[in-house]
């Protein structure tokens, strides 16, 4: 890494921590140096960021790349390539891929992959099943972002729906627990009955009734209660609902391990081991939205009522909800052009992550302090990332500067994701992302990545 250019970035809105101030901050060998108000030094890149803020990149902890298996869709490069455009520095992939990533041994492959390919910074979950238990307590916690769980919904093999076996998963994890929860049993009652009124002519307005509120919060409640009985760490993906708020408490999130407050400073024997995560699309789009956008939005869990989207925002403001995240997750147009019953569910999002949530700053609903704390500081916090997801002095420099002065229009043209289409189509945001640098390389500049950097690994504190 001793060859990296340094990089000195001036007159930035530096936002970081719950504070917002005007500074300079310089990168050398791919670190944050110095952080100060002014700093006198010569640098390999200069930047001047005045009129820009300055925040930690976005850690997503919950994208799909499809790769291996599933690469007519997207593959690591071409979405990593997306991500950057969107702010993202760093993010943790799904193990719905092709074969999935059930053994210690399917995931490393993935790791090697990546290690030629992605522009970001990664890390992989493995998949829980209903027998690979032995899988998952052999998951090496500091090189492993989490182990993930399908309750009660997936696709393919990895449903984990044995009484015993979920059980046992939540004894036994040794890492975050990341969990899709809807019910299948509530979900197929809908199906019949949607069916039998529509047969192939059901409306996508149906999805969210498809999949439902009642889906969505008993298995949610019961992933809630195995984690309080066996004291998980718990972090329940895509919440859509405002009725799931009502299991998650407002603490704000303090670090659990002895370890892990090396890194953080913030040890607390108290910590909230449950935590929760809102997605760009369920803070964007309504069920309003079905009749305009029909399969471009169908996705698992559904989007749902504006009152729905609404208290997810509140729940960002007052700490019920922890994260955001963009569960991007690319089919191509063609396969979203089916009826209701033959399209698949997912959205390519990634590229649109910071400009759609700045969107909710501009609106006067969530500030630039707390937009930073779920898109980079939490998602740290929650996984134990080392050494990333704050601006600290030491600490690897992830970073994006955003002009929320600049307006951005998502077009066909400007897509990045290899699928080529956006549900953002034809939206102009009020913000656009300037430049990202992941591990102290400039990955996005001037509307154009740069494929010569090379991302690392994360790393975990546990």
């Amino acid at each position: 890494m001793s060859t990296i250019p340094s990089i000195l970035i001036r007159n930035a809105d530096i936002v970081n921590e719950r504070r917002s101030f005007k500074g300079d901050l310089f990168v050398r060998n791919g670190r944050i140096d110095r952080i100060d108000a002014s700093i006198s030094k010569s640098a390999d890149i200069e930047i001047d960021a005045s009129g820009k803020a300055l925040l930690p990149g976005m850690i997503d902890c919950h994208v799909h790349f499809r790769e291996p298996g599933l690469t007519h869709k997207g593959d690591m490069q071409s979405e990593s390539c997306a991500a950057v455009a969107g702010g993202v520095t760093s993010v943790m992939e799904m193990p719905n891929t092709k074969p999935p990533a059930v053994t210690n041994d399917l995931l490393e492959e993935k790791f090697t992959l990546a290690a030629q390919k992605m522009a970001t910074n990664y890390s992989f979950y493995l998949s829980a099943a209903n027998d690979n238990l032995d899988e998952i307590k052999a998951v090496d916690p500091q090189n492993v972002c989490g182990v993930k769980v399908f309750m009660g919904s997936s696709t393919g093999n990895l449903l984990v729906d044995q009484e015993k076996a979920l059980d046992a998963l939540f004894r036994e994890v040794p890492v975050p627990l990341a969990a899709h929860c809807e019910t299948r049993e509530i979900i197929t009652r809908n199906e019949e009955i949607f069916r039998e009124k529509y047969g192939d002519k059901t409306p996508f307005s149906a999805h969210p009734h498809i999949r439902s509120e009642e889906a969505c919060f008993r298995s949610s409640e019961l992933a809630v209660q195995l984690a309080r009985k066996y004291d998980t760490r718990l972090h329940i993906l895509h919440v859509s609902t405002a009725r799931e708020l009502e299991l998650f408490d407002d603490r704000t999130i303090r670090i659990s391990s002895p370890r892990e407050s090396e890194f953080f400073e913030e040890h607390d024997e108290t910590a909230k081991n449950i935590t929760a995560e809102a997605c760009i699309h369920h803070l964007f789009f309504s069920d309003a939205d079905y009749e305009t956008k029909g399969a471009l939005i169908k996705c698992n869990p559904a989007i749902k009522k504006a009152s729905d989207r609404d208290a997810l925002l509140r729940g960002l403001l007052t700490d019920r909800l922890d994260t955001i995240g963009t569960d991007h997750a690319p089919h191509t147009l063609k396969e979203k052009q089916g009826t209701y019953w033959a399209t698949p569910s997912g959205i390519p999002l990634i590229q649109s992550a910071l400009p759609s949530v700045l969107e909710h700053f501009h609106s006067g609903l969530l500030p630039l302090e707390v937009i930073v704390e779920k898109t980079a500081h939490n998602p740290a916090r929650i996984f134990s990332v080392k050494e990333r997801g704050f601006l600290r002095e030491g600490y690897w420099a992830d970073l994006v500067l955003v002009d929320l002065n600049r307006p951005s229009k998502v077009t066909r043209e400007s897509i990045l994701s290899k699928c080529g289409w956006s549900p953002f189509e034809g939206v102009t945001f009020r913000s656009s992302v300037d430049t990202t640098i992941v591990s102290g390389q400039i990955a996005w500049q001037n509307g154009k990545v740069n494929s010569a950097i090379r991302s690392q690994r994360l790393k975990f504190a546990r």
